[in-house]
């Protein structure tokens, strides 16, 4: 037997960000709840603002009855000449019966006590309240707050409860709301709640009474008012998805509205107006032929005849913020960029100023520009300038971070420099790697346009790192304060992008010389498990390649990407145990200096196998799959050896020439890769 259940939780306001970090986890926590209690069944999850929504069209009006088989003592012991002993008494108190109710069962081939425990499932409507408030309970926010008397808290204050079982109450109380059938309707409609009689009517009285309940309904009809705005003002809306879905989980009833601001303010940088409208405002920004105009969109949550209120009055806040932030961008420019301030600007104890940071900068931008001047060059003709370019594009890097633009909008440090520095009529090559310099600086981030831009870039990343390592602030666990995992992936990212040769172990040793003394070898530990995370292949493979020595992040990609290749071919699983038996051989072998004495060969297996090897070590292959894929071509000639030749032969000088081929061959591999390390 089922009926339809609902319960509704209707809060105050919920703030989008911290709901739609916990959304994902809401319905599983709403199952464990259900489960906890063995009335696991089908549900639905809506949302909006003020309700939080569970619907099962169909749910079960009690638990299903519970069997449990007990098994106890042995026969022989739980009686003594038929007297029940204290085995068999403490049976039948632990399954509730008497003595003579036990029954007997075999189990592992003896005679033992038994009982089969039937419970009989509860009343659902009895449990219903534990399980909302289990569910309520579980959920996390991350800050939350109390209200009233009571005791527990919740991300807002939780107004009403209704929950319906079929047309019957669900009386319960949790975080001292009591459960009824009232429910509250959007704002504009009434402050008074309305009557649910039956839980299937609760659409469509949430309906009439001003609600989309559904987040899908509200973000279609956001997205087609954004349409018909686009059409009758022939404009492009900006849609960032993380806005919209913001936007979708403030609103009941939302309706777009385009509204204007004076021209003037274009005077400040696009991204100004953009974060301004975007971070503080929740407003789309609108384009006409690539170019932000003076409009912007306000997703309305009210209903209403004449919206021009509502429009004009995100008007004059909108002209508050931008009159601040013209005010801020002419302040800036009348300054100027200037990097003296800096000395006066705490960068972390016991690494100095944000000033002396840069100046650390600048020494790895040099040790970087002997490395890739060639790169730089092809790039850039002019390469007498480009030293000093680049140390002027360090110098001013963290010059915004004393400007009131940033002060106000620490998002757009590095951006506000750019334009500071087109205003300040600085080399295009400085401007735009002033921009760049925190590229990449998320998963899906653009990188730097340029090596020039990648190694004022790269010098930031890997102070940071080095510097912090150097006095012991090391990342530990799942805490990282300083972003210094994102700062690695950030120099594989750049590295591969421009093909720039970085050795994980030689430079990191190289331009450590410059700070105060620590274990170098940790950072390049740390480099290493972030190449296991960064390359989404066997994890073998990758400490295979690692295995062989190679350092260089470039080196290191092809050979990991030409290996994975290789080992995900078809058939290559079944064909590895020969290149097994050759790590297995080479196990306990000294592998320096190695001698074969072609001279000394016996059987005919071995001298195909030394010639078809000779053949691959003496080719010049351009890419690291080819010189595997030729190396790994050599099993049927390995096959051959193994099946027809005794490696261990009683002559010690027979048996070293042996085995000295074998690992000569492995040493070939281990120049990509170490294959003892790989499992498949």
């Amino acid at each position: 037997m089922s009926k339809p259940l609902l319960i509704e939780i209707g809060v105050e306001e919920l703030p989008a960000i911290p709901f739609l970090k916990e959304y994902t986890n809401i319905e599983k926590k709403y199952l464990q709840a259900l489960e906890k209690y063995s009335l696991l069944c089908e549900f639905e999850f809506y949302y909006t603002p003020r309700r939080l929504v569970l619907w099962h069209s169909e749910f079960p009006l009690k638990q299903a009855d519970k069997e449990e088989e007990l098994f106890g003592a042995p026969e022989n012991i739980a009686f003594k000449d038929g007297v029940a002993t204290p085995a068999a008494l403490g049976f039948a108190k632990k399954c509730g019966v008497s003595v003579d109710e036990l029954q007997r069962a075999t189990k592992g081939g003896k005679k033992v006590l038994y009982y089969k425990k039937v419970t009989s499932g509860g009343e659902s409507k009895e449990i219903i309240g534990n399980i909302v408030d289990d569910f309520l309970k579980s959920l996390s926010f991350g800050k939350s707050m109390r209200w009233g008397y009571g005791q527990e808290s919740f991300i807002r204050p939780i107004r009403s409860i209704t929950c319906l079982l079929g047309s019957d109450i669900v009386e319960f109380e949790s975080f001292g709301v009591k459960s009824s059938n009232l429910v509250y309707p959007h704002r504009h409609v009434s402050y008074k709640p309305f009557l649910v009689d039956e839980a299937g009517d609760y659409f469509s009285k949430v309906k009439e009474n001003g609600i989309a309940l559904f987040h899908e309904d509200r973000q279609k009809k956001i997205l087609e008012d954004f349409a018909q705005i686009e059409k009758e003002n022939g404009v492009k809306i900006e849609i960032d998805k993380e806005l919209l879905d913001e936007v979708v989980a403030i609103t009941e009833h939302p309706k777009a509205l385009i509204g204007t601001f004076d021209e003037e303010f274009l005077r400040v940088p696009p991204e100004v107006i953009m974060t301004s409208m975007k971070e503080h405002q929740r407003y789309f920004p609108v384009f006409k032929d690539g170019i932000l105009t003076n409009n912007f969109i306000v997703v309305s949550n009210a209903i209403s005849d004449d919206y021009s209120l509502i429009t004009s009055g995100n008007e004059k806040v909108l002209r508050a913020r931008l009159s601040d932030a013209l005010f801020f961008y002419e302040n800036d420019l009348k300054n100027g960029l200037d990097f003296s301030g800096l000395k006066d600007v705490l960068f972390l104890d016991g690494l100095g100023s944000v000033f002396d940071k840069e100046m650390r900068e600048k020494d790895i931008v040099e040790y970087l520009f002997k490395k890739y001047e060639d790169k730089l060059a092809n790039e850039n003709p002019n390469k007498e300038k480009l030293l000093d370019l680049l140390n002027r594009s360090v110098l001013f890097s963290k010059s915004d971070l004393l400007s009131e633009m940033v002060y106000e909008f620490t998002e757009l440090q590095g951006l506000m420099g750019y334009y500071y520095a087109k205003v300040a009529n600085e080399d295009d090559l400085v401007c735009i790697a002033l921009k760049e310099q925190y590229l990449p600086n998320s998963e899906d981030s653009e990188l730097p346009s340029s090596v020039f831009s990648s190694i004022v870039a790269l010098s930031s990343k890997l102070d940071s790192m080095i510097s912090l390592f150097s006095i012991g602030k090391i990342p530990t666990g799942t805490k990282d304060p300083f972003a210094l995992r994102r700062a690695v992936n950030g120099v594989i990212k750049i590295a591969l992008k421009y093909n720039l040769e970085f050795d994980i172990s030689k430079d990191l040793q190289n331009l450590s010389k410059r700070y105060k003394s620590f274990d170098v070898s940790k950072l390049e530990q740390f480099f290493i498990e972030r190449i296991y995370q960064f390359f989404d292949v066997n994890p073998s493979v990758v400490k295979a390649v690692l295995n062989s020595g190679e350092r260089d992040i470039v080196k290191l990609s092809k050979k990991i990407e030409a290996l994975d290749k290789i080992v995900n071919s078809e058939g290559f699983k079944e064909s590895f145990s020969t290149f097994k038996r050759v790590a297995n051989i080479i196990k306990n072998l000294n592998l320096e200096n190695l001698v074969v004495d072609e001279e000394i060969f016996q059987a005919q297996e071995e001298k195909e196998l030394y010639s078809a090897f000779e053949d691959v070590k003496n080719q010049k292959f351009e890419l690291y799959e080819e010189k595997l894929d030729a190396l790994f071509g050599l099993k049927s000639y390995i096959d051959n050896f193994f099946d027809n030749v005794m490696v261990n032969a009683d002559e010690q000088n027979i048996k070293t020439n042996r085995q000295n081929l074998i690992a000569s061959i492995y040493q070939e591999f281990k120049e990509i890769a170490d294959i003892k390390e790989i499992t498949v």
